[in-house]
């Protein structure tokens, strides 16, 4: 069965959040640690459209976190957790219980974190990067402890950041993990 299929089933062909059923899509949840069904919810075009572009949230159309924070299925309650910390919303936080282990992944995306404690990875024009962003070379780059040389011009898809370093962020060159100093690249 494909993924798309499995969470049509798990959710009964309903946006996990706020349970529309029109435009619904796979929304896989960042940073992957396995990926599968158990990373991903199915949500409307809308609440992906929102959860990925925070100037574009309507506090309105979060109402129904109020239901979804207590689904049964990790990746959903994630996600709600995310949004109630960037809506604020302290009494409903409260009443969500998530392991240690879970807790670290919601808070992953910096969602949790006060605006001044939280680490901002920047590019090289001072565009604010996102995990899961893409990003192309500036300059040639020498990778420490290999022969290889990330040449400039090259795209960096799906890059992750370094959650102690805002100078820092992961991405695959050539098949390769590799960390880049934020100066020397620039988002596409």
């Amino acid at each position: 069965m494909s993924l798309e299929r499995d969470l049509m089933k798990r959710s009964g062909g309903k946006c996990e959040l706020s349970g529309a059923t029109e435009n619904l899509k796979v929304y896989q949840i960042l940073p992957t640690r396995k990926g599968g069904i158990e990373e991903s919810i199915l949500a409307s075009a809308i609440c992906i459209d929102q959860i990925e572009n925070p100037e574009t949230t309507d506090p309105n159309l979060w109402r129904c976190l109020n239901d979804s924070m207590w689904s049964e299925h990790l990746p959903v309650q994630i996600v709600s957790w995310r949004m109630l910390s960037r809506l604020g919303k302290q009494d409903l936080l409260e009443q969500m219980y998530l392991e240690e282990d879970d807790l670290a992944w919601a808070k992953a995306t910096g969602e949790g974190d006060d605006d001044e404690n939280k680490l901002v990875h920047k590019d090289s024009n001072g565009v604010t990067l996102q995990t899961g962003d893409s990003v192309v070379l500036i300059k040639d780059l020498k990778v420490k402890g290999s022969s290889m040389v990330a040449k400039q011009g090259t795209a960096v898809r799906n890059i992750r950041l370094d959650h102690e370093n805002a100078e820092y962020i992961e991405g695959k060159v050539d098949g390769q993990t590799i960390v880049i100093i934020t100066q020397y690249v620039k988002k596409i």
